[in-house]
């Protein structure tokens, strides 16, 4: 706790959580420019990739909190944007606007379920929901195509998120100990 100018203020962004923004934000950019690791391609979807990409923002968002979670969020958005593959992942509001999201949610669950899963699950499901959302309501594919892709995208995001999420917060835990987590 610090003072300024009479008002007691907590510090809600610690060293370690910078460092925790920095290692995911780097991952994510990583995994954006690493072929087939995090944009999958999805051969029954012209165009359209399964994504990896969501996985640092939900670490980071169970880890450091909500804030942490949100700004690694945010440069997913940024990697997706500037990849722009298709083309409609060039408009900010299916890129960018969607991942801000997944840290909120995947926090709350986490804090208010103590589950890592259900965390991971919700934040995969608010990514592809939102992301999917947003290329429906501007009209940028059929109603018909987004539910294809939630469908087969959704399940395998969230199977894939699910496992190496729990087993990453569970080694962080191991290796740190429970004060790592984020309360």
């Amino acid at each position: 706790m610090s003072w300024n100018g009479g008002v007691k203020m907590e510090k809600r962004i610690t060293t370690k959580k910078l460092a925790v923004a920095g290692m995911l934000s780097a991952l994510s950019v990583v995994l954006s420019v690493t072929p087939f690791l995090g944009y999958i391609p999805l051969p029954f979807f012209a165009g359209l990739s399964a994504t990896t990409m969501h996985i640092p923002v939900i670490i980071a968002a169970i880890i450091a909190g909500p804030e942490i979670g949100v700004f690694v969020g945010l440069i997913f958005g940024i990697t997706s944007f500037v990849r722009a593959t298709p083309a409609f992942m060039g408009d900010p509001l299916v890129s960018i606007l969607p991942r801000l999201f997944i840290g909120l949610t995947t926090y709350w669950t986490f804090r208010l379920t103590k589950s890592t899963i259900a965390a991971a699950v919700i934040g995969t499901a608010t990514n592809t929901v939102g992301v999917l959302t947003m290329i429906y309501l501007l009209g940028y594919l059929p109603l018909s195509v987004v539910l294809g892709v939630a469908s087969v995208n959704g399940t395998a995001e969230v199977i894939v998120s699910a496992i190496i999420v729990y087993t990453v917060v569970r080694l962080i835990k191991k290796a740190k100990g429970d004060n790592i987590i984020n309360r």
